[in-house]
This record gives structure tokens, sequence and C-alpha cells, in this order.
């Protein structure tokens, strides 16, 4: 599979640079980023937590889309996206996100503190990494 037949399913598809929400992506990603740092990682928020960073992980990954004029409606179509740009490190790890996020989502399953607290801090990392690579002008 390739990103372009994502593009072919219409699971992606040509969209305009829209700078304002590229840069509200970008905003709400720090904004959000700095929220969940805040947060206390324990038994009963690890869910919640992991989902959470996930979603800031996806803003990001939307803005790059968008700024490289694709509105993407299929998460692992970003998978795809990333190994096109040469990001197969950073593709790999936002699949397993995408992998534990639906497990928690669709199929109930825990998850825990440690887990968390690893996958919080590589997240982290990936989102700053692709930020400031993928997305410095609109910070």
């Amino acid at each position: 599979m390739s990103f372009e037949d994502f593009i072919k399913n219409k699971k992606v598809r040509k969209a305009e640079k829209d700078v304002s929400l590229i840069s509200a992506l970008v905003s709400t990603s720090i904004n959000d980023l700095e929220f969940l740092d805040k947060l206390i990682i324990d038994k009963i928020s690890t869910r919640k937590i992991m989902c959470n960073y996930y979603g800031v992980l996806r803003s990001v990954l939307e803005g790059i889309a968008l700024a490289e004029g694709y509105k993407v409606y299929s998460h692992e179509a970003v998978t795809y996206l990333l190994k096109e740009k040469h990001e197969f490190v950073i593709a790999d790890k936002f699949d397993r996100f995408r992998k534990i996020r639906n497990n928690i989502n669709y199929y109930g399953e825990d998850i825990s503190v440690v887990e968390v607290e690893e996958n919080s801090e590589q997240r982290k990392k990936v989102m700053i990494e692709l930020r400031n690579k993928y997305l410095g002008e609109f910070l």
C-alpha cells in the first residue's frame, strides 16, 4: 500500500493550503501538550491520557498533511504520508500508537502506567521533531 492508494480510495483528497487552520492546529497542539504534561498518570487516567496524546500527535500530522495540500480522512494514511517523506521510524511509531489507541477505544483494553509514561515521552519527542521540521513557519 502507498499514500497514493489512499488518494485513489478517497481516504485522502487534495486540499487548499489553509494557513489559518494549520496555525491553529500547531497552536492547539502546543497548548494541549502543555495541559497533558500537567496531568498525573495513574491507574485511572492512563487510558484517557494515552488517547489524548495520540490526538495531539494526530493534530500535528493533520497540519503537515494540510501544509502538503492534503486532507486526510484515514489515520492509517498518515503512516504512509510519513513514509513518503522518508520518516520511516516516526511512521512506525505513529502506527504503533494508532493501534494502541484503537485497542483502548474499540476493544476496551487497559494500558499500564509505565507504558503510558514511556509512550508519552516518545510522543512528545515525535511531535516536537515533526512540528519543528515541517511546521516551523506556522509556530
